[in-house]
């Protein structure tokens, strides 16, 4: 993978600058180091299964990233994502979209419940386990806030309220990041995970069928649709690669995708149709150090969402199930 790459605290203030709202009232809330006398050996558990994980099956990548994501953004960072239904929680987040790597989340869990029994909570090892998954995927990394607690509930309607569709036009997209406290700059660099991972047919057939989308390459669009036919009720729904190029490597590769209009979704089209953000997919396709230093901000920024900390919440014994 080539050696480590460590972006370092005056890169990210660097880049705060240049965004103007890295640091938010959130941000603060929580210090590095949380777990430095708690369970000093937290993070390098956390990232010894990451990786390992990883190496026999570098698709867990993607997921634990798609996971952080989705959790800060359905009901902030507090690992509500993780719940299972329940008595009391019959129709947690997790019911409303198919996401992968909660079986991986389990090992981690089990990883640090084994060196510090009910230290570590589940949100802040969703966050350290993205923040490892980049480093593993794409060989770079960067310091991460902690002392986040774990949320009680979950609820699938946050979803649909709350998360970015595929299906999304610009506008769509840019209120959705408003709302979560993030801007256009956090936007684009976040895309940048859309190097990695699968996607579902259904996610994209609207771009396929019944006249391939305009704004899509056609010779794409015919390989596309050698994997993902015309949609049919209760037909299966096949995944293809979200990149046709090194699909399991974290880069910018994305946004050279984004230019050759050789994207899946409506969402990944759409940040071609603003002046400002294609402007920023177009810096970012040019440089990749700079999307580096931008996706690290975006992530440490995303992070500290509608976290809760001190008395709030708790700390899981289990990240699938309320502690009893």
């Amino acid at each position: 993978m080539g050696k480590m790459v460590k972006l370092t605290c005056v890169q990210l203030l660097m880049v705060a600058c240049f965004q103007g709202t890295l640091i938010t009232m959130s941000s603060a809330e929580l210090p590095y180091d949380f777990y430095s006398s708690s369970c000093p050996k937290a993070e390098e558990t956390i990232r010894n299964v990451v990786y390992n994980l990883t190496d026999a099956n570098p698709s867990i990548a993607a997921a634990l990233i798609r996971l952080h994501f989705h959790d800060c953004f359905a009901m902030g960072c507090d690992a509500s994502i993780l719940l299972d239904s329940s008595s009391a929680n019959p129709q947690p987040e997790k019911s409303a979209i198919p996401l992968a790597g909660y079986d991986a989340v389990d090992k981690i869990k089990a990883a640090v419940e084994a060196v510090c029994p009910g230290t570590v909570s589940c949100a802040d090892i969703l966050a350290f386990a993205a923040r490892d998954s980049v480093g593993k995927s794409a060989g770079f990394s960067y310091n991460v806030r902690s002392g986040r607690r774990d949320g009680n509930l979950s609820k699938a309607s946050s979803v649909f309220t709350n998360m970015p569709s595929p299906f999304f036009g610009i506008d769509d997209l840019v209120a959705s990041f408003t709302r979560k406290g993030l801007n256009i700059d956090d936007l684009v660099a976040l895309s940048g995970a859309h190097s990695i991972g699968v996607a579902h047919c259904s996610g994209f057939t609207n771009r396929l069928y019944p006249e391939v989308d305009t704004t899509m390459d056609a010779a794409y669009a015919a390989d596309l649709k050698k994997t993902c036919p015309e949609p049919v009720r209760g037909a299966p729904d096949p995944v293809v690669n979200n990149s046709g190029v090194a699909p399991t490597t974290l880069s910018n590769q994305f946004f050279k995708n984004a230019i050759a209009r050789r994207v899946l979704f409506t969402s990944d089209a759409a940040l071609l149709t603003s002046d400002d953000t294609r402007a920023k997919v177009e810096q970012n396709a040019a440089d990749s150090l700079l999307w580096k230093v931008r996706f690290a901000a975006s992530m440490v920024k995303m992070g500290n969402i509608e976290v809760l900390t001190g008395t709030n919440g708790q700390v899981r014994k289990s990240c699938r199930a309320v502690n009893t």
